[in-house]
């Protein structure tokens, strides 16, 4: 077995692309549109879906606006350097929600970062993997 996605809702989609592809350095992976359901849905990611977890935005034609969920917690990205791409997501037009630094009470570096639809990203600061 193994993770193959993580689904969002998004309330415009091109919006919800630029964000993940361009300031996020996602690729799109593919895209159908779904006329007969009234829904679009898009792959995006740092890998083949073969090999990586993905993430789906689907974005459902005739709805405006969505409630986001109590229990939602946020999406996790490992980086070399937390800092360096805080620079660079907000140079892109993203929104930091929290600045880099180590984490409250301990010594991983991590920031947050909120996509366009208010959904929030974890930046991780990747560890040497102990030897």
């Amino acid at each position: 077995m193994r993770m193959m996605h993580t689904m969002l809702r998004v309330t415009d989609l091109d919006r919800a692309l630029a964000f993940y592809c361009d300031v996020m350095d996602m690729k799109l992976i593919r895209r159908k549109d779904y006329p007969e359901g009234r829904f679009t849905l898009a792959f995006v990611g740092y890998g083949d879906e073969r090999d990586a977890t993905v993430l789906e935005l689907t974005h459902n034609w005739d709805t405006k606006a969505y409630e986001m969920g109590g229990a939602y917690g946020h999406i996790a990205i490992g980086v070399d350097d937390v800092y360096a791409t805080c620079e660079r997501v907000r140079a892109r037009g993203g929104k930091i929600v929290r600045e880099a630094g180590p984490m409250k009470g301990g010594r991983t570096v991590l920031a947050f970062v909120e996509d366009p639809d208010g959904y929030k990203v974890e930046l991780l600061q990747d560890e040497p993997t102990p030897g």
